[in-house]
């Protein structure tokens, strides 16, 4: 007998729809803030900052390639803290990383993907990475 009981993740308590969204998805979500970086710094972990919105239709195609899938999210649960932003209730936190992804990347727009340090410098970022299952690619971007 299959199991009906879905994962829950930390987003569950939010009030955002985009953030509600993702709080079954199997990767181990945190939303913005201290208890994050903090975990971050003491395991020593870089931080996978996924910035969106509930309107986005990439965001949902993200969601779906590769936020819902398991074995994607064992790989960024071993290996991140991962942060989950609403870019409409967080316009202060999108700004600082939309400038980092136009000026290493030379474009912008969402889903917005950052590695960041546990201090919250910027070290790599993209538009979009996809686990594309149809094409047997691992992974991809559209940047």
């Amino acid at each position: 007998m299959a199991s009906t009981e879905k994962h829950t993740n930390r987003l569950i308590d939010e009030t955002s729809p985009y953030l509600l969204q993702h709080a079954h998805n199997p990767v181990d979500w945190y939303p913005w803030g201290a208890e994050a970086f903090e975990r971050a710094n003491a395991e020593d972990k870089p931080v996978l900052v996924s910035i969106g919105y509930s309107a986005c239709h990439w965001c949902h195609v993200m969601e779906h390639e590769s936020f819902e899938d398991p074995a994607v999210a064992a790989v960024q649960n071993e290996h991140f803290i991962n942060i989950k932003v609403d870019m409409e209730e967080r316009p202060d936190v999108d700004q600082i990383y939309m400038n980092f992804v136009q000026l290493t990347t030379g474009r912008g727009g969402w889903p917005m993907n950052v590695f960041l340090t546990p201090d919250k410098r910027p070290f790599l970022a993209g538009r979009i990475f996809l686990r594309l299952r149809d094409t047997g690619c691992r992974a991809g971007s559209r940047s």
